[in-house]
């Protein structure tokens, strides 16, 4: 091969123009300089740390004072103020005021006054007494719902004496864990919750407090105070870090954000499937990623916290309200089916073809839609109020057609099935609440003495399947009586399913539903009068002049 020699270029091939020459070392340089001043003026993790965590790391926290302050002070801080980064604020800040939200203003209130001085703590009780003169009932104590019948009475004190017999084994075996193993009697971490602990304390905060257990109550606070800590590095679920840590330890308090309206307003534009709400959204192109609705898991808590916010909101929440109904008809046009036996069920929507399965977790429904009936059209109040009595009764079928008497993960109605699961991978049972959280609400909004009669009867076969040594189980087949345990109690077990169970028992001035919406863990959130806390400042400023 002969090579021919290019005018103005070296023969040898490494020659080079001066000009080349200068702008290849002019680059070189700059990459040397870039490379190595990286090492010399980017912040390693140490100092980084220290700039956005020691202040709050360092901060003093008082438990039992200034917890309403504290929350409209953070609220009220500038954002150039706020830490740069998400994960800072949670391992810091966070940590910090959340656990001086663990208190309740209302478990020792005269010692609180006593401990309180100064101007500021001044406020904080003047702002309380203002919240509470707001409320259409009193606020809750450990008295109050105790029912004046005898039988319901010892039931309720039955499911008090569970909740304490679950806990007394958690703190026995599993304490800072965020879950009791009954079985091999030890705590389970997981890693929902990115590295942190005690979800079951936290869980378990307002069950204990509104069942008047003092001691169990007193010893989850302090855990709170002296233990908690935020500071994972760990990737977690955030809906479950929000509906269990954040809820258990905010349940007086409710959050709302500019995020919140901003989604609220794409989902109000984007088109929707007739009507419908897919499960997956896309956050890059802002369109549905896949056509698959659920009133179960993935889409449940979309449609209860619609309705909830609106009533949250003391019913002012104008874009929820429109939102939701407009979603329930849809749901009602296309998903709600009636088996040939007639039970009433709501299907799964799959790309336009239904699948005839329902899921534990869509038994809220029912009791969602109840909730929601007495502000609907005033032609359609009964149609949904019926309509969640049905879905409940369904429900309910799919327990009594179980051995065990309690339901499957999920259960069909197709191949000549009603009710019941047809696959080996959904006769599950672990702990869950939805079906006894629609007993309650129904019970609340009709009195019928058949959803307290169906509670009892989960009651029994919680204790009778589900109890253990340690505590209490899940089990693998509610389809055989030779019960088979997942060796997990689930924090929600304390938090939804005993909770729920307490106040079906309980008369209705136990967290009445005029002044208190449950978030999905079932904690419960205030509703805020707005209007009647500015009409209590005016009269304050009046009365000052």
């Amino acid at each position: 091969m002969v090579f021919r020699k290019l005018p103005g270029v070296s023969a040898s091939g490494m020659g080079l123009r001066l000009s080349q020459k200068f702008v290849f070392l002019l680059f070189l340089s700059g990459l040397v300089t870039l490379c190595f001043g990286a090492l010399f003026f980017l912040p390693d993790s140490v100092r980084l740390k220290r700039i956005f965590l020691s202040k709050t790391e360092t901060q003093p926290v008082t438990v039992g004072s200034g917890s309403e302050n504290d929350v409209r002070e953070h609220l009220k801080r500038p954002k150039d103020q706020e830490h740069p980064r998400g994960m800072a604020s949670v391992k810091g800040e966070t940590s910090t005021k959340l656990k001086s939200l663990s208190r309740k203003p209302s478990v020792s209130h005269e010692a609180t006054e006593e401990r309180l001085a100064g101007g500021k703590a001044q406020e904080d009780l003047t702002f309380y007494k203002k919240f509470k003169r707001c409320l259409l009932r009193p606020p809750l104590g450990t008295d109050d719902g105790k029912p004046s019948d005898p039988k319901t009475n010892e039931r309720r004190e039955k499911v008090k004496e569970m909740m304490k017999f679950a806990w007394d084994n958690y703190k026995r075996y599993a304490w800072g864990k965020n879950e009791l193993q009954p079985l091999t009697r030890n705590g389970h971490i997981g890693n929902m919750f990115g590295g942190l602990r005690g979800a079951s304390i936290i869980d378990s905060l307002d069950t204990l407090y509104i069942m008047g257990l003092v001691e169990e109550y007193n010893d989850a606070k302090d855990w709170v105070q002296t233990s908690l800590d935020l500071n994972s590095n760990g990737e977690a679920s955030l809906f479950e870090v929000n509906i269990r840590y954040v809820g258990g330890l905010l349940s007086a308090y409710y959050l709302t954000g500019e995020e919140v309206m901003n989604i609220r307003k794409l989902l109000n534009k984007i088109e929707k499937p007739h009507g419908l709400y897919p499960n997956f959204l896309s956050p890059v192109s802002g369109n549905w990623v896949q056509h698959h609705v659920s009133i179960g898991g993935l889409g449940d808590s979309f449609y209860e916290y619609l309705i909830k916010s609106y009533l949250m909101s003391d019913k002012t929440d104008d874009d929820a309200k429109k939102m939701y109904y407009s979603a329930l008809e849809a749901i009602e046009a296309n998903l709600v089916q009636k088996s040939p036996g007639g039970l009433t069920y709501m299907a799964e929507w799959r790309g336009g073809i239904l699948d005839h399965k329902m899921g534990h977790l869509a038994c809220f429904s029912g009791g969602m839609i109840g909730i929601g009936a007495d502000d609907g059209a005033p032609e359609k109040r009964q149609h949904y109020l019926d309509l969640a009595a049905e879905i409940t009764h369904t429900c309910h079928e799919s327990y009594t057609r179980s051995a065990t008497k309690l339901g499957p993960e999920a259960f069909r109605f197709d191949s000549g099935a009603e009710a019941t699961a047809t696959r080996l991978s959904d006769r599950y049972y672990i702990l869950r609440p939805e079906v006894i959280e629609s007993y309650m609400y129904m019970w609340r909004l009709t009195h019928d003495p058949k959803y307290r009669e169906w509670g009892w009867e989960a009651v029994q076969a919680l204790e009778e399947h589900c109890r253990v040594e340690s505590g209490f189980s899940g089990i693998r087949d509610v389809y055989t009586l030779t019960v088979s345990h997942d060796n997990m109690q689930q924090s929600f077990f304390l938090s939804e399913t005993l909770k729920y169970l307490y106040l079906l028992f309980s008369d209705d001035d136990l967290l009445p539903l005029e002044d208190w919406v449950f978030n999905t863990e079932a904690h419960p959130l205030p509703i805020v009068r707005k209007s009647c806390l500015q009409d209590e400042a005016t009269q304050d400023k009046t009365v000052s002049e």
